[in-house]
């Protein structure tokens, strides 16, 4: 099993689901979420894998949302729109988000991480 894994490296929940890979040698493909931001197609596909609202995949704890009043923008909107707006710009997704093209996993928390990624495929 291969991972993508959509990362900021300067992103401590980030560093803390690498550890988290890397201890269990979990092969994976890092790919830098700022310097190669999701399309929205790609985006649209991770989201409807996950099975999670679209608004789950909204960094709602970082500066850019608060300062762009995503907010307000997402409220009422469709997958395809906060696709879309994700898109734009890699600060806004929520992070990191792990997929093998079939489970996506957004965040990280031990207990999910363990769960979907170390379950024999």
């Amino acid at each position: 099993m291969s991972l993508t894994f959509y990362w900021y490296p300067k992103c401590g929940t980030c560093k803390k689901a690498k550890k988290f890979l890397d201890d269990h040698h979990i092969a994976y493909e890092s790919i830098h979420i700022v310097e190669n931001t999701p399309s929205k197609d790609e985006l649209l596909e991770l989201i409807q894998k996950s099975g999670l609202p679209a608004k789950k995949f909204f960094n709602t704890s970082g500066k850019k949302y608060r300062e762009g009043n995503v907010k307000e923008k997402i409220a009422g909107a469709s997958d395809e729109e906060m696709a879309e707006i994700l898109a734009t710009d890699g600060m806004l997704i929520k992070r990191p988000i792990t997929t093998d093209g079939q489970k996506v996993t957004v965040g990280f928390k031990e207990d999910d991480f363990a769960k979907t990624w170390l379950q024999e495929n």
